[in-house]
């Protein structure tokens, strides 16, 4: 068993209560508070004598104040995502508004804006300044701008107000979603089961017994009623396991639309499902307000519309830019996914569907992939046990980077290891460099369970961070949490290569946190990178898992430990850009329409939203959509997420991530030297350069398009060879 370093600073979760938290956070906000008041005191005459160094203190130690906040709040927020439920939710958006209000104080703070001026207007002292800590004053200066600090009183005010409402929209757009989710249930006949694997029977099971204890517990059954219903109890719900084993198996066509149709309907006007409250969980309203406020927040800070405020921050230099990167690259892979359509169209004819509909869309796929490729993802997910690989993908980094990854082990009363957890099913890690030295640390949240939002992610715990005067340091931990197929009947969790492949993405986030040299915390790992460039390293991680080699270290057969058989290497490989023309079509219409509502002036309603959705969809999709579709009442990364305006952040970065791995592609893929290159000018770095300056000094130019166009299967597509972002992301 390995010894925590006290620089983890871990908390304790079996002690941990949400009343706790708040309290924790209330507090956090009056020391950070008095700090600003003490600011804001200070004589006229100190406030002109003050020097750069003078004012850099200041700024450090109103730093370190708030790492308390971060703390406190970064956990109360993981929990309301990992295990919601009333007293969590409650505390979590109670204080959302005292947030908000000491969010926008700060960044309106005119005192504490005059000490970073003072430092950025002493030229000789900024040249003398650590890169990562004059990157930190820049972008600083840039949030307060943004933040209406030379905004009139009143207007400031009014600001105020707006980020205070967005807050608290943002939640119920969220509360929405994941209540509309796990408030629809459908209990399965016999005959419905018809097509469905072993591993989705077991799935449907398991929602069953998770059905009963609902019932039992809302009183909606007795237990007598319970106790008669058959066993095992098969029950459909919309959490993404569950519902992509329906739909991709489910020979029932009726059943596959029915879940289709209550998926793509959540929280809209045709969602009758209603809170603990008794409210409806339609998000139509809250997106239009949404939308107002953030144009009126662009308004007040003198821009045309909300997209420009986003790209501000951004790689990308304008909407234009975006929209013809975005146009450009579907017209790439339109040939592609005509072809994909057509046949799809000839495997529904061969299964007597007259007429193609996204219901049949994963069902046909999967047909389609197994007479295609002879690949099956139930035949190989027996090949690809999570404990295999995540053991493989800790041997593909220590190859690539020299890096150790140490389990630390979990007992029973959780208390003598010094590591506790949330919830049973979570692991804890240490990370450690080629000397022994310690890096950091991250937690394993990786089962769909009740209460935990839908989707994976990572989110920083905390930042690698050192305060020499106060004699503090902290090194990186992150949650890294995902929604995978869980252990059943006795087996550990059997992932399917798309499950693989998301693990892989966010461990290439949690990696980019955790590999940091950058101590600096508004700028150590993901922190202060363009939201355009921040997949980078994510997507980028991917390529192992496509690999052949890669493959071999993350795969052996639950039962008989064999490798992946060749053929099915063969077929999985072969397979890689199946239907990627589609596939890219879908993000690209995702992008465009969360690039138009936030571009569009002024601001839509409902109705003009659903519009704007329907008319990128004509101009993009390849196959129509049902008029009931609400995709937009659920896309939460853009309405409850970071991306908004910032969708098409994917396709960007997945730009980059394929022409940065085409430098592994010719030094090879486990070269450790092009390994430490990355690792040095990316992952080590994090936001302490611009993200185009760090590309270029790994790759040695600027970004091509070719690698991403050439993985994606569409290098017969027309003018690939003269396609520039305008052709490149610079």
């Amino acid at each position: 068993m390995t010894t925590l370093a006290p620089d983890l600073h871990l908390i304790d979760f079996t002690t941990t209560t949400p009343e706790a938290l708040k309290q924790q956070v209330i507090d956090a906000i009056e020391n950070a508070n008095a700090f600003l008041d003490a600011l804001s005191s200070a004589s006229p005459n100190d406030e002109q004598g003050l020097s750069a160094a003078h004012a850099l203190r200041d700024i450090m130690d109103f730093d370190h104040i708030n790492l308390a906040l971060d703390r406190s709040w970064g956990v109360l927020s993981h929990l309301n995502s990992v295990m919601s439920n009333d007293d969590i939710r409650h505390v979590h958006h109670e204080l959302l508004p005292l947030l908000s209000a000491y969010g926008t104080r700060v960044g309106q703070h005119e005192a504490l804006f005059n000490r970073y001026q003072t430092v950025a207007n002493d030229a000789a002292f900024m040249a003398q300044l650590e890169p990562a800590r004059a990157r930190a004053i820049e972008l600083a200066l840039q949030r307060f701008e943004l933040s209406g600090v030379a905004l009139p009183k009143a207007e400031q005010d009014e600001f105020a107000a707006i980020q205070s409402q967005l807050s608290t929209l943002s939640a119920t757009f969220s509360d929405n979603i994941l209540d509309a989710t796990q408030a629809f249930a459908l209990p399965l006949e016999p005959e419905q089961l018809a097509g469905l694997t072993e591993s989705g029977l077991a799935l449907l099971a398991d929602a069953g017994e998770q059905y009963k204890a609902r019932q039992l517990d809302n009183a909606t059954l007795t237990q007598e009623e319970v106790d008669a219903l058959p066993s095992p109890y098969y029950v459909a719900t919309l959490d993404i396991p569950v519902y992509l084993a329906v739909m991709t198996y489910a020979d029932d066509r009726q059943l596959r639309q029915t879940l289709y149709r209550a998926y793509v309907t959540r929280a809209s006007e045709f969602d009758t499902h209603t809170n603990k409250k008794g409210e409806a969980l339609n998000n139509a309203e809250v997106m239009s307000q949404i939308l107002a406020l953030r144009e009126q927040k662009a308004h007040l800070l003198g821009f045309n519309n909300y997209a420009e405020v986003s790209l501000s921050t951004k790689m990308a230099e304008s909407v234009a830019e975006v929209e013809e990167f975005l146009r450009n690259l579907a017209a790439q892979a339109a040939p592609t996914a005509k072809q994909d359509v057509a046949q799809l169209q000839d495997c529904a004819r061969e299964h007597n569907i007259a007429i193609l509909e996204p219901w049949d869309n994963a069902y046909l796929a999967e047909k389609l992939k197994q007479s295609k490729f002879s690949l099956s993802q139930e035949e190989i997910r027996p090949y690809f046990p999570l404990p295999t690989v995540i053991d493989g993908l800790f041997a593909i980094v220590k190859r690539l980077y020299g890096i150790s990854v140490v389990e630390q082990e979990i007992d029973e009363n959780e208390q003598s290891t010094g590591v506790s957890r949330w919830h049973k099913d979570v692991r804890f890690y240490q990370l450690f460099d080629s000397d022994d030295s310690l890096i950091g640390g991250f937690y394993f949240d990786l089962f769909a369970r009740s209460g935990k939002r839908g989707g994976a992610w990572m989110s920083g715990f905390q930042a690698r961070y050192r305060h020499d005067s106060a004699g503090y340091e902290q090194l990186p931990v992150c949650f890294m949490v995902g929604n995978f197929t869980p252990a059943l009947g006795g087996k550990p969790s059997l992932l399917t290569h798309n499950e693989v492949l998301t693990l892989f993405h966010e461990f290439g986030h949690g990696l980019h946190h955790l590999l940091t040299q950058v101590s600096v915390g508004d700028v150590a790992g993901v922190n202060g990178v363009e939201w355009d460039a921040v997949e980078l390293p994510s997507q980028f991680m991917e390529n192992w898992a496509w690999d052949a080699e890669g493959i071999a270290l993350i795969s052996s057969h639950v039962e008989t430990g064999e490798p992946l058989p060749q053929d099915k290497l063969n077929a999985l490989l072969a397979a890689k850009n199946f239907q990627s023309g589609m596939q890219t079509l879908r993000q690209v219409e995702f992008a465009l329409f969360d690039l138009l509502i936030h571009a569009h002036t002024p601001t839509l309603d409902y109705r003009g939203i659903l519009a704007t959705l329907d008319e990128v969809r004509r101009d993009i999709a390849v196959m129509p959509t049902p008029d009931y579709n609400r995709f937009a009442n659920g896309f939460s990364h853009i309405f409850a997420g970071g991306y908004a305006a910032g969708y098409y952040s994917y396709k960007w970065a997945e730009l980059l991530s394929a022409d940065a791995f085409s430098k592994f592609e010719e030094e090879g893929i486990f070269n450790p030297a092009t390994g430490k290159a990355f690792r040095e000018t990316i992952l080590a770095v994090g936001g302490s350069f611009g993200a185009k300056v760090n590309f270029e000094r790994f790759r040695g130019r600027s970004a091509s398009i070719a690698a991403l166009l050439r993985h994606s299967g569409f290098t017969n597509s027309k003018d690939s060879a003269n396609t520039s972002i305008k052709s490149e992301a610079s």
